[in-house]
């Protein structure tokens, strides 16, 4: 922190009627639940997404994270499923620095029509495509794959009660 930060952190804290501490404990424990994933050692692959989705840009400019450190952080030792492809973790790592690159690569991956996006439109249609494609589809399919499971294990009581 720098002697900026102390003063605009005085200047709340006095507005508040808190103490500097307060502040700084509430930007610390905000900040650990928006990157709580990051934290979580389990957490690798299209887990992930939502981070850097919700705090990428800002996240990615301040520890200044390229695309390639960008895919060690997220695909790094996981299982080719739970992969987030490398055009995806590109296009996360260009809407911070080069917004209308992004857009372009966005509107060919999502197949949507080439227009002029402000920065809020590009950044929810990146969410739009990035949270259908790896968060909704992963809970579409974490559904589909039990329903078998829970098909034959009725199939078996329904067998079980006929034999018996």
């Amino acid at each position: 922190m720098n002697s900026t930060d102390v003063r605009k952190v005085k200047k709340v804290a006095s507005r508040l009627g808190v103490r500097d501490s307060d502040v700084i404990r509430f930007a610390v424990k905000s900040m650990l639940a928006r990157l709580g994933p990051l934290y979580d050692a389990e957490a690798h692959g299209r887990n992930l997404v939502p981070v850097f989705v919700e705090s990428g840009a800002e996240l990615l400019r301040f520890f200044e994270i390229d695309a390639a450190k960008l895919e060690s952080i997220i695909n790094g030792g996981v299982e080719i499923d739970r992969r987030v492809d490398r055009d995806d973790i590109a296009l996360l790592a260009l809407t911070g620095t080069q917004e209308p690159y992004a857009a372009l690569k966005l509107s060919e991956l999502a197949s949507t029509e080439r227009r002029e996006r402000t920065a809020a439109e590009l950044s929810e249609s990146l969410r739009q495509y990035l949270y259908a494609k790896y968060v909704y589809r992963a809970i579409a399919e974490s559904h589909v794959s039990r329903e078998p499971a829970l098909r034959l294990a009725a199939g078996s009581e329904q067998q079980e009660l006929a034999e018996g």
